[in-house]
């Protein structure tokens, strides 16, 4: 018996190692759906909602899109069509209109947020001063951990002479 050949020949798929997406580098070997996450302001809602409306293939690697589709990946990014809900900047403070921020311009614009909250002496602002938290977490047990040391931790490096003891004095 003869092995039944294919008649069709196998498609070799360029694969590239690291792919760029909105000034970020993703591993080529990663699929879509996580690697989107990646990217600093995009959630795992909102790469769900990318593969959806593009058409795209959660499960395809990132190495195997072509130029046009991570064109239209970055295009959707930059002004997605998306419920409000999904926006991470919702009523903003400046417009009052929702818009949805990644990469830089969402590390900028947080900074600032909090430098005017810090500004205008508000409650959040001054837990930011003061390096507390700001959602009303409790602060008996934790948030004590690296504000300074010890007096007891000596720095490394450090001898410390040790006393002689003295019985009776």
């Amino acid at each position: 018996m003869e092995k039944a050949k294919n008649t069709k020949p196998e498609e070799k798929i360029q694969q590239r190692s690291i792919v760029r997406i909105l000034s970020k580098d993703i591993e080529g070997e990663v699929k879509l759906y996580p690697g989107l996450t990646q990217i600093k302001g995009v959630s795992w809602a909102l790469s769900n909602a990318t593969c959806s409306i593009l058409n795209i293939d959660k499960n395809k690697k990132i190495g195997q899109l072509t130029d046009e589709e991570i064109k239209k990946i970055s295009e959707f990014l930059k002004n997605p069509k998306i419920p409000e809900f999904l926006l991470n900047q919702r009523n903003d403070f400046e417009t009052g209109k929702g818009k949805h921020l990644i990469g830089v311009d969402l590390e900028l614009k947080t900074e600032f947020d909090i430098k005017r909250l810090k500004k205008i002496k508000s409650y959040r602002g001054l837990r930011h001063l003061l390096g507390l938290p700001s959602r009303g977490q409790r602060t008996k047990g934790n948030f004590r951990k690296n504000r300074r040391k010890g007096a007891g931790i000596a720095k490394k490096g450090a001898k410390v002479e040790k006393k002689p003891f003295m019985k009776g004095k």
